[in-house]
């Protein structure tokens, strides 16, 4: 097992020191405005949108800021900026005064660490204490939860600044045949920040926008399959889904144990491997392997997914000649099983949420089962403003136990399926990583369709149902949508990848800042 600061240390050595790339290089990015509140001085003076966590400590270090400064930055952008996309539940009204007393420990040389006085924004199913937790639901949003998901202790032990809670699609996207991604009763719809009638996928709706839009530092999303790549590929961001285990799911709203996680969402790798080594408190991620910087000599599979459309797939194109360019091997595979894997998935989580949501549940004021909870949503109407349905819950408590021998087969099967379409792949074609683009672009947001256009294809079943990590960096855009590239390796094998993945982003530079546009028409989609 390895600790925080030694996980820290190998991930700053592969790739921070290493000249990994600061974001923003395309577009000018919105700065800091307006006077810091009392005692928030000196004035922050930094870039929001391109600034990087080792820029920011570098300069709390040499006292040309502070974490109140930099905080009270960020509380001020979410009041000016946060209207326009609705990604924040609410802030912190402690953040100001946890922000000082990590400026205090400073003074008296009692630097906790890289995320340290660091403003970070926590998904809506995250249990954090003082703050709602609702999972998007009314029917958590009677009172806090008793006692913090164990990942926020982390980052409270860590000295981050818990800004505010973000909101998220409702019980992450588990409730519904037809739902919209990026909409809760508590929190109405998030809007993508590139263009505000466009979809910002879900569940870690907010995280994501938020963190495009320059509202935190770092936010903290969950996946159980989907949930952190696909909002950061469609809003332009970085997120990071760990290898199942590494970070604690304890706290966390689940729909399975099986293979839901937590992960960083930011702007950039630097950011996201820092927050990781933080976050993770179990057996740590293999030591990162050459990728400091350099593509050079590495090999990656490039697994297209044609139903994403025609633009996209020419932008897969793009991206993988311009990883040869660099030094890359590129190689197209294809990934075996996934159409049994897709068959298996769908029916196991049904079980396993069953058994999850009910223990979450009886730790809770509120509804004390699944049962009950099904029975609020029909007695509450502002449940069904956007989609009505929760045909998912209904088929839920109609599932087989998690004891019961076929459901055990049958996730044993799903289980080794995929992680043989991963590493019977990468074991064949002798790779370093899976590339895959992450999301088509943006859909219009429409309750009456719901997300219509999300089932086209999916890059994140593998590693979501494998337990191996993934991460989306930004891959360039078709009109005007960001589409990210998914990278998968193996298990526990994190350290690697995000060192390989700083090495896509300085190559590819896809970065930019979002500009808000109302619309970009019809066609946008292929």
């Amino acid at each position: 097992m390895r600790s925080g600061a030694t996980l820290t240390a190998a991930l700053v050595a592969g790739f921070v020191h290493a000249g990994a790339p600061v974001p923003g290089t395309e577009a000018a990015g919105t700065g800091v405005t307006g006077p810091p509140s009392a005692g928030a001085s000196p004035r922050p003076g930094v870039d929001l949108d391109t600034v990087t966590i080792p820029e920011l400590q570098a300069r709390m270090a040499d006292g040309s800021l502070t974490s109140s400064a930099l905080t009270a930055a960020y509380l001020r952008r979410i009041r000016t900026v946060d209207p326009k996309i609705n990604a924040v539940l609410g802030t912190d009204p402690t953040a100001l005064r946890q922000a000082a007393a990590g400026d205090a420990r400073r003074r008296h040389g009692d630097t906790r660490g890289p995320l340290d006085g660091i403003p970070v924004l926590v998904k809506d199913n995250v249990n954090t204490r003082g703050l709602l937790t609702t999972a998007g639901s009314l029917a958590l949003a009677g009172s806090p939860p008793d006692s913090d998901a164990a990942l926020v202790t982390r980052l409270r032990d860590a000295g981050a600044v818990i800004l505010g809670k973000t909101n998220m699609t409702e019980w992450a996207d588990f409730r519904a045949d037809k739902s919209t991604s990026g909409w809760s009763a508590v929190g109405g719809q998030t809007d993508n920040p590139y263009v505000l009638d466009r979809n910002p996928c879900g569940s870690s709706s907010g995280s994501a926008v938020a963190v495009a839009a320059s509202l935190a530092q770092v936010a903290i999303g969950t996946e159980t399959d989907g949930s952190i790549v696909c909002p950061a590929g469609m809003n332009g961001v970085v997120g990071h889904k760990p290898s199942l285990g590494l970070v604690s799911a304890a706290g966390v709203v689940p729909i399975s144990a099986e293979q839901d996680t937590a992960g960083p969402m930011a702007r950039n790798v630097t950011d996201a491997a820092l927050t990781l080594s933080v976050l993770g408190d179990r057996a740590g991620p293999r030591t990162a392997g050459p990728y400091s910087g350099s593509l050079r000599g590495t090999r990656i599979g490039l697994w297209r997914l044609p139903p994403l459309g025609a633009r996209t797939d020419a932008l897969m194109t793009r991206t993988a000649q311009k990883l040869r360019a660099a030094g890359a091997e590129v190689v197209e595979v294809a990934l075996p099983y996934q159409k049994r894997i897709e068959e298996l998935e769908g029916p196991a989580l049904l079980s396993e949420f069953h058994r999850d949501i009910d223990a979450y549940l009886a730790t809770r004021d509120g509804p004390r089962d699944l049962a009950e909870l099904i029975a609020f949503n029909r007695s509450h109407p502002a449940e069904r403003t956007c989609f009505a349905g929760q045909e998912v819950f209904e088929q839920a408590l109609a599932a087989p136990p998690t004891t019961d021998p076929g459901h055990r087969a049958a996730r044993a099967e799903l289980n080794d399926l995929a992680r043989r379409s991963i590493d019977e792949t990468m074991a064949s074609h002798r790779l370093d990583a899976i590339a895959s683009p992450t999301n088509p672009p943006a859909w219009t947001t429409d309750c009456a369709r719901g997300d219509a256009d999300s089932d086209l294809a999916s890059s994140s079943t593998p590693a979501a149902v494998a337990g191996y990590p993934s991460l989306s960096v930004p891959a360039g855009f078709v009109h005007g949508l960001p589409v990210g590239l998914t990278l998968m390796a193996g298990d526990r094998e994190d350290a690697k990848l995000l060192s390989l993945g700083a090495a896509v982003e300085h190559r590819l530079r896809a970065w930019r800042a979002p500009r808000y546009l109302p619309s970009v028409g019809p066609d946008a989609l292929r």
